[in-house]
């Protein structure tokens, strides 16, 4: 069986870290690794977190970065299978299977999970329904999807590329063009908080008026500007990058 090391990056995560880290407690039980990558928060995310992790690092606040940090960990360094989970996001039940049993293909290096958002606006499974449809046609998953990967194939593509956004579409193209994916078709489950308090149609306009951009070649900085008032300070000190519902 695979042995799985659970990448979380956290900022200022207090309220839902622990119903995060709880459900893979069992995991921990069996042998599997959680590893919580912080970039600075200014809450009790750490203390809420150290006892449901194996390790807690403190890093530069940047996704990319927290989740390479956290590859690279004391806990997770000898692990073969890399898992990274946004800190809003839970797998389903039966999801540490559902990754052991994708890997005993020898030839599947990555994948993801199709996508679930916690709400009752109908608007929003329609959207779910969408990013696991399209993830599956272009091999692109978005971060809210756990992608996994075999260590190895991290390593040899380089890691998430050090971005301020899009480093799961990055990631994706660089694995899709290298090692075969499976996707599993019991869905995560992500907040849908940042589409209610945004609204629900002005977050897709953006979404998608960001991906075509960075389609059409627009650099990250670029896109940051659009979707950071602040950028580049705020940047680097914001979890809400948006892959499509990345919180």
């Amino acid at each position: 069986m695979s042995i799985i090391a659970f990448i979380i990056p956290t900022l200022n995560e207090a309220s839902t870290i622990a119903a995060v880290l709880q459900p893979l407690q069992s995991a921990r039980m069996a042998g599997h690794v959680v590893v919580v990558a912080d970039g600075g928060s200014d809450d009790d995310t750490v203390a809420l977190a150290e006892p449901y992790a194996d390790q807690v690092i403190n890093c530069a606040a940047g996704r990319a970065l927290q989740m390479n940090k956290g590859a690279q960990a004391e806990a997770a360094g000898s692990v073969d299978v890399l898992l990274f989970l946004h800190a809003d996001t839970q797998l389903p039940e039966q999801g540490v299977e559902l990754v052991c049993q994708a890997f005993s293909d020898p030839t599947v290096r990555w994948g993801w999970f199709d996508a679930c958002l916690g709400s009752s606006d109908w608007r929003l499974g329609v959207i779910a329904r969408a990013m696991s449809l399209r993830a599956r046609l272009t091999r692109v998953c978005t971060g809210d999807q756990a992608l996994f990967v075999t260590r190895q194939q991290f390593e040899a593509v380089g890691g998430f590329p050090e971005l301020p956004l899009m480093e799961d579409v990055a990631i994706s193209k660089a694995l899709r063009r290298s090692a075969r994916s499976v996707v599993i078709r019991q869905p995560v489950i992500t907040s849908g908080r940042r589409w209610e308090s945004h609204g629900v149609m002005r977050t897709v306009w953006l979404m998608w008026k960001l991906r075509l951009l960075y389609f059409m070649g627009a650099s990250p900085d670029h896109l940051a500007r659009i979707y950071y008032p602040s950028y580049p300070a705020q940047a680097h000190a914001s979890r809400h990058g948006p892959s499509e519902t990345q919180d």
